[in-house]
């Protein structure tokens, strides 16, 4: 008697909401205020997202890392969501921030997760040792990390850390960034081959996202070959035909959709919090 086909593994949805550099004149939801980025998480988990990419922003609307305003937006968003969402907060600099600052504001705040640029935080042997001392402090603390890689190069440095220790977990959380934060910018799901080529080192957990309308394509094509995905108004304004969509639930839902189409299962929060336990 053949073998029963398996399944195709579950994955789960982040939620990129924001960012740092668009504002309103990009999109006029795109959520800024604690009161938008609250209204715009419970929206997304309905629509099927376990996880939120939080950023918040100062009263002139530039990127901000400061741990009171992660606070208010955290505690904002838990009072419409609780536990059902993953809250992810970003340590990007976007050339106003050093690294010092970059992992000060992750210990004041000890959020569930935080995402962490290896270019930004590691960017070379010399920085290893405090990155090192500070995933330490991660493990510690239960923040879950997820390493922000921009080039297969990037993924191959992180595998070396992690033959020589320096990772205290198994395995951990990574990101495959599909192109670059420039204008124009449009990814292809053809993008993500170079992070998955024979010769690259493997990561258990791995997620996808991309620049522009081909976003779902892209995630998609992530998430049939295993990977965790992340949509949103961070990366892409626009549905695969173009045209601008409603809100960041939108991109969610239509995302969904496809996967459940698929037959791809989502996972839900605590499901992710489990496969995240692990990795340890």
């Amino acid at each position: 008697m053949a073998d029963k086909p398996k399944a195709l593994p579950s994955i789960s949805i982040t939620n990129a909401p924001n960012g740092g550099r668009r504002g309103k004149s990009d999109h006029p939801a795109l959520p800024l205020t604690v009161a938008e980025l609250a209204r715009c998480a419970e929206e997304c988990l309905a629509a099927g997202a376990a996880m939120l990419h939080l950023h918040v922003r100062g009263r002139d609307g530039r990127h901000l890392l400061d741990a009171e305003a992660y606070r208010q937006a955290l505690g904002a968003i838990r009072a419409v969501t609780g536990d059902r969402l993953i809250l992810q907060i970003t340590t990007e600099a976007l050339d106003l921030y050093r690294p010092g600052e970059q992992m000060a504001v992750t210990r004041a705040v000890r959020p569930e997760a935080a995402s962490l640029a290896l270019r930004e935080l590691c960017p070379d042997a010399a920085a290893e040792a405090e990155f090192a001392d500070f995933l330490l402090w991660l493990r510690r603390e239960g923040v879950m990390p997820q390493i922000i890689l921009y080039s297969p190069e990037e993924a191959k440095r992180l595998a070396s850390m992690r033959e020589r220790g320096m990772i205290p977990w198994r395995d951990v959380p990574v990101l495959y960034v599909l192109g670059r934060y420039s204008p124009g910018q449009l990814s292809q799901p053809r993008d993500l081959l170079p992070f998955l080529a024979p010769d690259l080192p493997r990561y258990s957990h791995w997620t996808t996202c991309a620049f522009g309308r081909h976003e779902a394509a892209a995630v998609s094509l992530g998430a049939l070959l295993g990977g965790h995905v992340r949509v949103g108004f961070e990366n892409n304004l626009e549905l695969p035909d173009g045209t601008a969509a409603r809100n960041n639930a939108e991109l969610v839902g239509m995302t969904a959709d496809i996967l459940r189409r698929c037959g791809v299962g989502l996972l839900t929060a605590p499901a992710l919090r489990e496969e995240w336990a692990a990795l340890s």
